[in-house]
């Protein structure tokens, strides 16, 4: 279908569009979810379609079509064309696109089993079983588990010159026990709470992640909350473990350094950014010890690909160095802004969807100590794992975010656990008082799929190196139900 395709792309330049590409993608999926030892759903699903940009007078077009034959790709291009039109007729702002080499070339996701060709039996029976097992333990009154797979194949063409092929395979899934006795009632999860981890390899990431190993020590966690005392309240140093740092590195620097946000191009959702122009280079964003930085390129990332939906290669960029803020994410659009290319961070949820500046891997450096260096270095403290919820202002300055377990840390030593634990704080301060981050022994790739952005909204898969961090006097409370 290239010679189509083109042929579309040829026709839009002849009709006066300055640029216009056209993104082909075949999407496969299939979702498992089990529950107290038996299936509760299993699903799967397979979506193709064409979507096509054109930019015409300095404004931009889009339109879909899960038809290629090509009366159905010269329809929608028609309807991209006539809504760029239609924008550039009163519309002052001017787009203008940085450059960008055209490119030709393959990429795929590395894997080793393919989860697909895994019968669902296999699948199912793993579920089940690490689901019966946490039901063997007193006071575990729900056990769910889960895994999701997806697979999206996709062209994409410029009239620039470009064409690139590139496979995203995605595979991701954890479980969850509650707890309950009386009317207390306690939720642990593996091996993160946001339905699972995600990575961009194959089925092996179920027997690397160890599900079944782990149930009897979460479930166990999950029974000694019922009888904890709840978080002390009160400004202490706190450790977080690197699933939190994960949640962390994502809503309060992931979000706010989307350039679109910034510029207020695209505040739908999750607002805009405090990290305005004017701190780029300058801006005291943490202290020494932290460096974030954004790497699409990172093998097995959730957020991994080696092309963004634009055609940009996809590169390393610093955010935050030795404490200074340093770097956006960009499009070729708004990377005009700071008088640079892109750096490749617009991506679609899908061929119906118009690319938004999103986060790839938004990763922290580690440092020097082990986890068990820096609670030993700890006279008194709370150490946090695993992040249960999340709040925080359109400006990504102001937050609050609970785990689900906490420990005291008392004379270097992790202590009784407390239940409902919240921490509190503002982003420039919180990252000022890191004043350690744990070892690569300690640094792990987590990964979502559902990190949502725009209106109507996109769901975009992300990842997050992260280690444990030390942060030095923190506000922490308790977590009440209204």
């Amino acid at each position: 279908m290239e010679e189509r395709f083109r042929s579309v792309i040829d026709w839009l330049v002849k009709k006066g569009a300055s640029y216009a590409d056209l993104r082909r993608e075949v999407l496969r999926s299939e979702s498992i979810q089990v529950r107290d030892g038996g299936l509760e759903g299993f699903s799967t699903d397979l979506s193709s379609g064409v979507g096509i940009r054109v930019l015409y007078g300095g404004s931009w077009g889009f339109a879909a079509t899960n038809l290629c034959f090509e009366a159905a790709l010269l329809k929608a291009a028609d309807e991209a064309l006539s809504m760029a039109k239609a924008f550039a007729a009163f519309n002052s702002a001017k787009a203008r696109l940085s450059s960008a080499p055209p490119v030709v070339d393959a990429f795929s996701t590395p894997f080793r089993i393919d989860p697909f060709k895994i019968p669902a039996e296999e699948k199912i029976n793993l579920l089940i079983e690490v689901t019966s097992q946490a039901l063997k333990k007193k006071d575990i009154a729900v056990s769910e588990a889960f895994m999701e797979f997806s697979r999206v194949e996709k062209e994409f063409y410029s009239s620039e010159g470009s064409k690139i092929l590139q496979t995203i395979l995605t595979s991701g899934g954890g479980y969850h026990v509650i707890a309950e006795r009386g009317r207390e009632v306690q939720r642990r999860s593996f091996p993160d709470a946001h339905h699972g981890l995600f990575s961009t390899i194959g089925y092996e990431l179920f027997e690397e992640l160890g599900m079944k190993t782990s149930v009897e020590r979460i479930a166990e966690e999950a029974r000694a909350l019922l009888k904890a005392k709840e978080c002390p309240t009160g400004k202490t140093d706190i450790i977080i473990d690197g699933s939190q740092m994960a949640l962390q590195l994502h809503e309060s620097c992931g979000h706010p350094v989307e350039l679109d946000r910034v510029l207020g191009t695209e505040t739908s959702l999750a607002g805009g950014s405090f990290l305005t122009l004017d701190k780029r280079g300058s801006f005291r964003y943490g202290s020494k010890h932290v460096n974030i930085y954004a790497d699409p390129t990172h093998t097995g990332g959730a957020g991994s690909y080696k092309y963004d939906d634009e055609g940009v290669r996809a590169r390393r960029v610093d955010l935050v160095k030795e404490g200074v803020f340093t770097g956006y994410l960009t499009s070729r659009e708004s990377a005009v802004a700071l008088n640079e290319e892109s750096n490749g961070s617009m991506r679609a949820d899908g061929w119906g969807a118009l690319p938004l500046i999103r986060m790839s891997n938004i990763c922290i450096e580690p440092g020097k100590p082990s986890l068990a260096e820096l609670i030993a270095d700890t006279k008194k403290g709370i150490f946090l794992s695993t992040n249960s919820s999340w709040s925080i202002d359109d400006l990504r300055l102001n937050f609050q975010f609970g785990t689900e377990i906490a420990y005291e840390i008392k004379n270097g030593k992790l202590g009784q656990p407390y239940k409902n634990p919240v921490y509190y704080g503002m982003t420039p301060a919180f990252w000022n008082s890191c004043d350690a981050v744990c070892n690569k022994n300690e640094w792990k790739m987590w990964g979502l799929n559902s990190c949502g952005k725009g209106e109507p909204m996109q769901a975009a898969g992300v990842g997050h190196g992260a280690a444990p961090g030390r942060f030095r006097g923190v506000m922490v409370g308790v977590s009440r139900d209204e």
